[in-house]
């Protein structure tokens, strides 16, 4: 407890954030990089204000997204109330990525230099309780006889070290490809967007690692959708996305 205390103030509340717990859909959502916002005691991490709203801080547009998935699907969303630059969620401790001293062109002093004793301590703060709370609702849903399907929801950037990307939504997985092969037949020979597997990150990218946690590991089907982010920027965009992406998933599941 006392290293939580240290990463969040006492008013600063919970990391995690569960909407529609008991969602009837099988369909558990995930967001883990739902939010820029930095507790208070972290300052800027000596980024601008440029840097803190761009996309290395978080994944713009995928909230707002997974929000209307949830409502339209009446599914349980679980999201991280703080930035992935003090803990990316969907790493685990061991990794490089997970407190991150450098995300694309940008340093973070903030993060520089962490002593084993503070990454232990943003670990305890925001990593733990957050897929604890996962654990949580797998296990109660398991009790009360709810399958449960894991759907996490990222955006991504249209350029990336100065290489434009044309992919418009990416249906990643690891192993278990079940999910994501019925999407991606779904999708086969229609125009909507430029849907691909595996783009533009990978397994190899280490960015399954909550797939690979709450998915594989208890045998659910599980997917990680990636949507470019200038299509969700705006309300207007973000609805149509969700609305896609929301039937895109019960002709999946029903298939």
């Amino acid at each position: 407890m006392l290293a939580r205390l240290e990463v969040l103030g006492k008013g600063e509340g919970a990391c995690v954030a569960v909407e529609r717990p008991d969602g009837a859909s099988p369909v558990l959502l995930v967001c883990e990089h739902a939010s820029r916002l930095l507790p208070a005691r972290f300052g800027t991490l000596g980024l601008s204000e440029d840097a803190l709203n761009s996309h290395i801080a978080w994944d713009p547009g995928a909230l707002a997204v997974a929000s209307a998935m949830s409502e339209a699907l009446d599914a349980t969303l679980v999201h991280q109330r703080f930035s992935r630059l003090i803990y990316d969620c969907n790493r685990p401790p061991e990794s490089v990525g997970a407190m991150p001293e450098k995300s694309e062109v940008y340093d973070i002093p903030g993060n520089a230099g962490l002593s084993a004793e503070e990454k232990t301590a943003r670990t305890e703060a925001l990593y733990i309780p957050f897929h604890d709370a996962i654990r949580a609702l797998i296990r109660d849903r398991k009790a009360r006889g709810q399958e449960t399907i894991i759907v996490t929801v990222h955006s991504f950037t249209p350029v990336f070290h100065g290489k434009t990307r044309a992919v418009e939504v990416g249906v990643l997985h690891d192993d278990d490809s079940r999910l994501a092969d019925a999407m991606l037949a779904a999708v086969a020979g229609t125009t909507h967007y430029r849907v691909e597997r595996n783009q533009p990150y990978g397994p190899s990218d280490g960015v399954t690692h909550t797939l690979i946690l709450h998915g594989l590991s208890n045998g659910l089907r599980n997917v990680m959708i990636e949507v470019r982010n200038d299509l969700i920027a705006d309300p207007a965009g973000q609805g149509v996305m969700a609305s896609y992406l929301t039937r895109l998933l019960q002709q999946s599941l029903d298939a």
